[in-house]
């Protein structure tokens, strides 16, 4: 049987998880130049996939013209014209489940998310360490006949920054530090008091510039920003703007969330702090040493990880984040700078 020439590629949310497509899709075409790939997904992170050639971008409108069943199938019929020959889905949720039925007569291989595995981790039936997410959706090509080797990574380039991006930086040559101290959920969230503490710390030697979004966030940062050599971006830039300052930063300093996965996508050494949730869930950043990590004590909170996304906090467990020390951040930063 013939390789197919055109993959649809299936991944509509969450931030985090579409950016972990990212370093796949560049391993594959880096491995596969004569495929084209129209990945599905939402507008807002169509920026995502800029510089992946070989890669077209359909947007999913699941808000108003794709919304519900009817919307859905007005959306197979609109993949459908594309001409694709077999589907990648990396999403295997209700959705993506209602429009595999509706490509009948196409071929299609869904990821394994390894639920009952997870389920056993955040049971505490077995601490072991789980198969990545960026594995996950290896194996999904594998299926469709494209064996990846993740292990040789290609990134971008440095974005240049013109005028307007350091009119609001600086033109200075310390090191730049990201920040971004938000998550989604409060228990992966380091305490605002102790992030401050780190950038406080950093900001001596560095510029720290910090990212989030939203008016709450912005306005959380804006206090911690009237520090010396400390900037907030939070909604001064779009995504695909940020995208081009996080390529340039030296390290970024994240949660278990959507910015550390931007930024190792681009190339950027990370830093992770983990509250609730654990690496063994196979969330690590792409391409980072397992001691960028930076873990919450589990011998004081041994049910950690309580849940794969950080959604569930057991009693006593709300300050699991305040088992960090702001020093063992510093220090791994200064670690990850040399």
């Amino acid at each position: 049987m013939p390789k197919p020439k055109h993959i649809l590629v299936i991944r509509l949310s969450a931030m985090g998880d579409v950016a972990m497509t990212v370093p796949v899709l560049r391993a594959f075409i880096a491995q596969y130049p004569e495929v084209q790939l129209t990945v599905l997904t939402i507008s807002r992170f169509t920026p995502f996939f800029r510089d992946l050639s070989n890669v077209t971008v359909f947007e999913a409108d699941l808000k108003n013209s794709h919304k519900g069943i009817i919307g859905l199938w007005k959306l197979s019929r609109e993949l459908r014209a594309i001409k694709f020959n077999v589907v990648a889905d990396l999403h295997n949720v209700l959705r993506s489940k209602v429009l595999k039925f509706f490509f009948f007569g196409k071929r299609v291989v869904q990821i394994d998310k390894g639920r009952n595995e997870k389920k056993t981790l955040t049971q505490g039936k077995n601490f072991t360490q789980l198969k990545t997410t960026h594995q996950r959706y290896a194996d999904v090509f594998e299926t469709l006949g494209f064996e990846i080797d993740l292990e040789n990574p290609k990134f971008p380039k440095k974005a240049n920054l013109n005028i307007t991006y350091l009119e609001k930086i600086g033109r200075d040559v310390k090191p730049w530090i990201g920040v971004a101290p938000f998550a989604a959920f409060q228990g992966k969230m380091y305490p605002i008091d102790l992030i401050e503490t780190v950038i406080v710390a950093l900001s001596q030697n560095n510029k720290v510039i910090l990212f989030g979004a939203g008016d709450e966030e912005a306005l959380l940062l804006n206090k911690i920003s009237k520090h010396n050599n400390v900037i907030n971006l939070a909604g001064q830039f779009s995504l695909a703007e940020e995208l081009d300052i996080i390529s340039n930063l030296d390290v970024m300093l994240a949660m278990d969330s959507g910015n550390a996965h931007i930024a190792a996508m681009l190339g950027v050494k990370v830093i992770t702090l983990w509250g609730v949730t654990h690496p063994f869930a196979g969330f690590l950043p792409y391409n980072q040493a397992k001691d960028s990590a930076i873990l919450a004590n589990r011998d004081a909170y041994p049910k950690i990880p309580t849940s794969i996304y950080g959604n569930k906090v057991p009693t006593g467990y709300e300050n699991v984040m305040r088992s960090i020390h702001p020093n063992d951040v510093i220090e791994r930063i200064k670690s990850a700078l040399k």
